[in-house]
């Protein structure tokens, strides 16, 4: 073990999940959410696809989609090489309706076989109070369930994808986290979250990682990055580094690598 303890491993075994993992300081947290909004004080809000694979154009995202912390604990539950399949931020502004309904992240990724941990970093502080993560524990052992599409644009998912089962939420947990803390969990886990009613705002970047055996069996020219490790199997594109922050070849190469993306994301339906 590299981080997590033994106990730590079993429960995110067993539950699907496994949370709060101190990976930042409070200090190295607020860096990052002042690195986030100081771009968005001279540029406006990051939104639409800004938003995903955003380490592909901020050179302090690349870095931290590669801190050792966070590899550390990532290493525990899925082995040591790891590649970086996607990141996302979840930005609830504050009294807002934006909502993540339940789902299972695997809907519509194409990852084979589903062995995905995100890791999802608090750059504030998420609580019960401003729209903090839910989740039901065991529910990862269960099989890719149907899903339906709304793309209700309240809804922070790509599809706003709904799990089409009834979800007991009586049974569901809510992960609070403190900025600078993590959660992990497993890409068949029913999660979701409620709007943001309070004055705060509510920010987590969620990484995606993989181990190196996984394969994109849904579409093509698909990419990662090799954060740790050795690569063997080479099933995706690597990915490059941003020269500089929002530098004119990383927004092109960032447009090109989500452009392929969206493509799976958004099959059999006639949106982009």
């Amino acid at each position: 073990m590299k981080s997590l303890s033994e106990a730590a491993v079993r429960q995110y075994q067993r539950d699907g999940y496994y949370a709060p993992i101190r990976v930042l300081s409070s200090a190295e947290a607020l860096t990052l959410r002042q690195q986030l909004e100081g771009f968005e004080s001279e540029h406006g809000p990051l939104a639409g696809p800004l938003r995903q694979k955003s380490h592909l154009l901020f050179t302090w995202l690349n870095d931290l989609i590669r801190h050792p912390a966070i590899l550390d604990a990532v290493e525990d539950v899925i082995g040591p090489n790891i590649l970086c399949w996607g990141s996302t931020f979840f930005i609830k502004e504050p009294r807002n309706p934006g909502f993540v309904s339940w789902h299972q992240d695997s809907t519509y990724w194409g990852l084979d076989p589903a062995d995905v941990v995100t890791a999802w970093i608090a750059f504030s502080d998420s609580t019960a109070a401003n729209g903090a993560m839910r989740v039901i524990p065991g529910t990862q052992t269960m099989d890719q369930i149907a899903h339906n599409d709304t793309f209700r644009p309240e809804n922070l998912l790509t599809r706003g994808q709904e799990i089409m089962v009834d979800v007991d939420e009586s049974k569901a947990e809510m992960l609070e986290l403190a900025a600078g803390e993590m959660s992990l969990h497993h890409v068949r886990l029913i999660h979701g979250s409620d709007p943001n009613p309070s004055d705060l705002r509510r920010i987590g970047y969620a990484i995606r990682y993989i181990p190196t055996t996984v394969r994109q069996i849904a579409g093509a020219h698909d990419s990662a990055t090799l954060v740790r490790g050795v690569d063997t199997f080479n099933h995706f594109d690597p990915e490059q580094r941003p020269d500089a922050d929002m530098s004119p070849a990383a927004v092109a190469y960032h447009a090109a690598r989500t452009g392929a993306h969206a493509k799976i994301l958004m099959r059999d339906t006639d949106r982009v």
